[in-house]
């Protein structure tokens, strides 16, 4: 049960046999596809070592910079995301951990900036014929996000055409990987098939794609500054999805959370691009595009409690249960309490402070980019909306899906048109902004 890829909710449609690569997963055979791009050269490098339910809707995590944000406002020191175990040893909360794949991604774009400023660039190498194929490569892409997201896909065309095919790339390599475990064939999916999966990933980023639209993906991390640790998360993610149907509490459901919705704001972000004239730190930027991963899965989770006990799973924290009378019968049994009403109060208004705190990074966002923003500011606005449709059927997410009505999805449009008009500006100095 998640929320991975920006701006619009999966189709049903069956992705994975359309693409060709499920049986190479599971198998570890080669992929064939339309071409083999062993030999396929990515931003002008020669390669020396020639060897449904989720959505793209995430730009998460209520950790700000220097501090992670609590619900009632105040700011926890990042030390104090450091607990001990009852055998006296010290371990991480998820929340740090994914702050720590947060620094690491804000500090390669910085790296990559500055390495911009201080070497002269080269003009690509490319050797005949490889131009083409990538250039079909990635129109291969954008053909895939035409058919499966057309709303995403109209949002992409007003980028520039390098992060627009960027961005395809992404968008593929995403839906790939969350149709392995949400796809027509993942019962056959297994573990083994996962850590397939991953040593292909690195292969892609080692300049080795396997098939067409790996070369896609390939070529963009070489020409942008996108880190391969939120790609590995969310094949974590769909190792966790074979095997883990409960959660203890908060900790556990909040690092599944980034791992299926959150990284795909990590990994978005370097393409977009971030403002020059933004006076926000990079990293509060990147918490900005985490906390609207983060908020959207929750939402998910909480519209969809009843479809998801149906299949056993409860993606709820266990603690939070018991402290509020509940349990896993109560959810099976599918009625609606005041027991139930207060629980749901407190867990819909945590997912609205985490949109509360991703709307300030959106607007960070490179001009570039700030056109195409319109379709997560309006992903931003409608899934918030869901909660107050829960909220409307009176917290029966049993039996009642709850979604926004066309007419309000329409009246959301011209919010999303002035949100995505508002420039980068320093205007609340906060501990985020930088200093001078």
């Amino acid at each position: 049960m998640s929320a991975a890829l920006l701006w619009v909710v999966s189709p049903t449609s069956d992705f994975s046999s359309s693409t060709g690569f499920l049986e190479s997963v599971r198998e570890g055979n080669p992929i064939l596809d339309s071409f083999r791009c062993k030999n396929l050269i990515c931003h002008g490098r020669l390669n020396k070592n020639q060897k449904n339910r989720r959505s793209f809707s995430s730009m998460v995590a209520n950790s700000n910079y220097g501090g992670s944000r609590l619900e009632n406002g105040s700011i926890l020191s990042l030390t104090s995301s450091v607990l001990a175990s009852p055998a006296g040893e010290i371990t991480l909360t998820s929340e740090q951990k994914v702050y720590d794949v947060v620094l690491k991604q804000a500090a390669l774009v910085k790296r990559q900036l500055k390495s911009s400023e201080d070497l002269e660039v080269k003009p690509d190498i490319v050797l005949p014929g490889s131009l083409s194929l990538l250039n079909e490569a990635y129109d291969r892409c954008g053909e895939v996000c035409a058919e499966y997201a057309k709303t995403f896909y109209l949002g992409t065309m007003l980028m520039t055409p390098e992060r627009r095919k960027a961005i395809w790339a992404i968008y593929v390599w995403c839906r790939r990987t969350d149709e392995l475990v949400d796809g027509p064939n993942a019962s056959h999916i297994t573990p083994t098939a996962l850590d397939r999966w991953e040593a292909r990933l690195d292969d892609i980023f080692k300049g080795r794609p396997f098939d067409m639209l790996d070369a896609a993906l390939s070529d963009t991390v070489s020409r942008f500054p996108v880190d391969i640790q939120p790609f590995k998360d969310m094949i974590e993610g769909m190792r966790m999805d074979l095997w883990k149907s409960r959660y203890k509490n908060f900790d556990e459901l909040y690092l599944y959370c980034y791992y299926v919705a959150g990284t795909v704001g990590l990994m978005s972000v370097p393409i977009m691009g971030i403002d020059p004239e933004s006076q926000a730190t990079t990293e509060s930027v990147y918490n900005a595009a985490l906390a609207l991963g983060l908020a959207n899965q929750l939402t998910n989770i909480l519209r969809d409690v009843g479809e998801d006990a149906r299949r056993g799973r409860v993606y709820l924290p266990q603690d939070e249960l018991a402290q509020a009378g509940l349990s896993d019968e109560d959810i099976f049994a599918g009625k609606v309490t005041d027991k139930w009403r207060n629980f749901m109060k407190k867990q819909i208004k945590r997912a609205r402070k985490f949109f509360d705190d991703a709307e300030s990074g959106v607007t960070e966002l490179s001009a570039a980019s700030r056109w195409p923003c319109v379709h997560v500011w309006a992903a931003l606005v409608l899934y918030r909306q869901i909660l107050d449709e829960i909220e409307a059927n009176d917290y029966n997410n049993f039996t009642r899906r709850a979604y926004v009505s066309k007419p309000k999805k329409f009246i959301s449009l011209p919010i999303a048109y002035a949100k995505a008009l508002v420039p980068p500006s320093s205007r609340n100095p906060n501990p985020l902004v930088k200093a001078g």
